[in-house]
């Protein structure tokens, strides 16, 4: 299993909404190389979802059920997406401060990458966030 972490404006696409609609398509992501990290994820993958913007806090968890297809948004032909099902809330709210803060989350992509909307996680980020998160995931 790899771990990822998304980014989403809470006013375009938040957590509630990906709640609310259970399994949802990620669509839209124009960026190679975060189209390219969604073509790596497979089904089972666990996913932070984070809410840029004016949070800047990762909320969620989500799961990869299905890997990546053609956006049908994408009228070039050369972006995809990938279906997340919403999995948890995690208890409490790791920020943006908060990562930049931690030891072990220094090479983490959401500080070195800020503007990428798609990006790994290594096992061991993981762990170290959902530890923060007071969440077992």
């Amino acid at each position: 299993m790899a771990y990822w972490l998304v980014k989403s404006e809470p006013g375009a696409w938040s957590w509630d909404d990906h709640v609310r609609d259970g399994t949802a398509e990620w669509d839209g992501v124009r960026n190679h190389q975060a189209n390219n990290n969604m073509k790596a994820m497979r089904t089972g993958d666990r996913v932070f979802f984070y809410h840029s913007v004016n949070e800047k806090q990762i909320v969620g968890i989500v799961e990869v059920t299905r890997e990546h297809y053609p956006d049908p948004t994408d009228a070039s032909g050369k972006f995809g997406m990938v279906d997340f099902k919403a999995l948890m809330p995690v208890e409490r709210p790791v920020t943006l401060a908060e990562v930049k803060a931690e030891p072990g989350l220094e090479n983490i992509p959401l500080v070195r990458h800020s503007r990428l909307s798609v990006m790994p996680v290594s096992a061991d980020e993981w762990r170290i966030i959902c530890r923060m998160a007071g969440t077992k995931a």
